[in-house]
């Protein structure tokens, strides 16, 4: 699992309750129902990106390139953005993975 950012370790320190009960939420979430680990990662970067949740997006491209997801194939997720949010966002998208893949 790679690093978490500087700002969400700061948050975790002054809100470890808080930070606790999210990470409780999230992992009975992903337990609830059918789907994989990969379908997950895939979706979360759709939603993420689609809305330019630039942090988020940011977070689950790293993660989803340490669980296996292929360069390719999150660009391909971004370009399918493009009939359905539209070719700014789906620009706005591309560089943000370009810029996650570079460092």
């Amino acid at each position: 699992m790679p690093k978490p950012p500087k700002f969400y370790e700061q948050f975790v320190k002054k809100y470890p309750g808080v930070a606790e009960k999210y990470e409780q939420l999230g992992d009975a979430i992903h337990d609830l129902g059918p789907l994989n680990e990969r379908e997950r990662a895939l979706i979360k970067l759709a939603i993420s990106g689609s809305n330019l949740l630039n942090s988020a997006f940011k977070a689950h491209i790293r993660k989803a390139l340490a669980s296996g997801i292929t360069r390719d194939e999150i660009e391909h997720l971004v370009l399918l953005f493009l009939p359905t949010v539209g070719f700014p966002t789906m620009m706005a998208a591309m560089g943000i993975v370009e810029e996650q893949i570079e460092k």
